[in-house]
């Protein structure tokens, strides 16, 4: 059964599609209550022509009744037709503005308004004609009428024209508030998408680019991830075993760098087999002549020394075997004084004449590391240092205990200022170790590419550039850190710090 992994381009296209959505059915809305209004103005159109032709008719109205003109009944006639015409074909809209019974008053008003304007132009007609009294009279009532008639109507078309004003701003203000607050919506939508793309997607990638930083400084531990999504797996995965491979390469290359080295040793190792064998030569010539004539105290004294010199010799040996074998990584309890003139012997042969070393540590400092790697390093150090000083110089090689009291703010010691590369925390009690020599020094321009892979200064053929970078490796390993200074022309000192425990 295939188990189901979340997926980071899911999580997303979801967000993507939720606010899309949202934004979809907010447009939609807000076309609907456009054309919602759209209709409301159209209909508010309608009403305000209403209201202008009921106002042209009381106009023309007056008119008529002043001056008696046969064109202002026209007109007054023309408007009253085009005023039941818009009630009758809005209808729908002007019952959305008033009740059906001031819209059947409304209509029946206008009907009586035409009928009463007919019956005052008949009589004026006739009185241009025939006046009489009785026909004045009636034409003042008359006249009272349409007054009152066409007011009526004025009255009820103001009050629907200020309903659908009314209308449409209530309307416009109910609009706005909906854009506000969907635009509220949308805006918090939106920020809780991106919360919980942040929880799921970017806290993920932001884990995995902090264990990156710690790859970077060279600490080859795999990623933890605490994520389900099918990319961030992936890449962890690839990651990881990334990492492994790097780990298993740089393995071969300290075995690499190591038999390199061995080249330098060996002239060191048959420098000093050749006291040892030229020593065990010796007594055993003296005693093969002195056998017989000599007394036995003399012959087991040369027998002594023979067994002497070949420990010495098998001690050399196995030192040297020691240091080409490819060991399993296990820290111990070095004499670090011990195994300072044990590397020193290696690579006497390579220090100048005029070079001296020197050695100021105490029978009492012990480190707690793999004996063939840390030796590796200062194997490196002290071969660069020889390198270093171009005739007669010094290499002076010091240790002290640091406490983690002592770190605690500033310590007092000459090298707070230093940028150290690996593990070292204030918080351990540690072993510091310094290399210094009076060589030629490191320009500051290129002293923090010392530790980089493959960076060197020496001719081609002279140096693979590996040395201190893998010097710096080891120093990690150990959970330890590693500093340089160095000043051009005055000498250069390396400070190794490594945990106590």
């Amino acid at each position: 059964m295939i188990k189901y992994q979340h997926s980071i381009r899911q999580k997303i296209r979801l967000g993507y599609y939720a606010v899309v959505l949202m934004i979809i059915g907010l447009s939609a809305f807000t076309f609907l209550e456009l054309r919602y209004l759209e209709k409301k103005i159209m209909v508010g159109e309608t009403i305000s022509e209403f209201f202008d032709t009921t106002l042209e008719i009381r106009r023309f109205e007056k008119n008529y009744f002043l001056f008696e003109q046969r064109s202002d009944y026209a007109e007054n006639l023309r408007y009253a037709l085009r005023a039941g015409e818009i009630l009758d074909v809005s209808r729908a809209g002007f019952a959305a503005l008033a009740s059906p019974e001031v819209i059947v008053l409304l209509r029946k008003d206008l009907r009586q308004y035409q009928e009463l304007m007919d019956r005052y132009e008949k009589l004026i007609r006739r009185q241009r004609t025939k006046p009489t009294p009785e026909d004045q009279a009636l034409k003042v009532r008359l006249e009272g009428k349409i007054r009152k008639t066409g007011k009526d109507i004025v009255t009820v078309a103001e009050e629907i024209s200020r309903n659908e004003r009314s209308s449409i701003q209530a309307l416009l203000a109910a609009s706005q508030r909906f854009l506000l607050i969907s635009l509220l919506v949308l805006i918090a939508l939106v920020i809780v998408i991106g919360q919980v793309l942040e929880r799921m997607v970017v806290k993920p990638l932001k884990l995995m680019e902090r264990n990156m930083e710690v790859i970077a400084e060279g600490t080859f531990e795999n990623i933890p991830i605490d994520s389900r999504d099918r990319e961030v797996l992936s890449l962890t995965r690839a990651f990881n075993k990334m990492l492994r491979e790097l780990e298993l390469r740089q393995r071969h290359l300290v075995q690499s760098e190591k038999l390199a080295s061995l080249g330098t040793l060996l002239s060191g190792v048959a420098h000093e087999l050749n006291n040892p064998l030229s020593n065990i030569s010796s007594s055993g010539q003296i005693l093969a002549e002195e056998l017989d004539s000599a007394d036995p105290a003399f012959k087991r004294e040369l027998v002594d020394q023979i067994n002497e010199q070949t420990d010495r010799a098998r001690n050399i040996v196995r030192s040297l075997l020691e240091f080409s074998r490819d060991r399993e990584f296990k820290k111990q309890r070095i004499p670090l004084r011990g195994l300072i003139n044990e590397t020193i012997r290696f690579i006497k042969g390579q220090i100048p004449a005029k070079a001296s070393i020197q050695v100021n540590i105490a029978e009492d400092v012990e480190i707690l590391a793999d004996k063939q790697r840390i030796q590796q390093v200062f194997l490196n150090l002290l071969k660069n240092a020889a390198e270093a000083i171009p005739g007669e110089g010094t290499i002076t090689i010091a240790a002290r205990f640091h406490r983690a009291i002592d770190k605690v703010g500033d310590d007092g010691g000459i090298y707070n200022y230093l940028k150290y590369h690996g593990k070292c925390t204030l918080e351990d009690d540690t072993v510091d170790i310094e290399v210094r020599d009076t060589g030629s020094g490191i320009p500051e321009d290129i002293l923090t590419k010392v530790f980089d892979p493959f960076f060197t200064t020496k001719d081609v053929g002279r140096g693979s550039g590996l040395g201190l970078f893998i010097v710096h490796e080891i120093i990690d390993e150990h959970d330890g850190c590693i500093a340089v200074d160095s000043e051009a022309g005055k000498g250069t000192v390396f400070l190794i710090r490594l945990p106590m425990k």
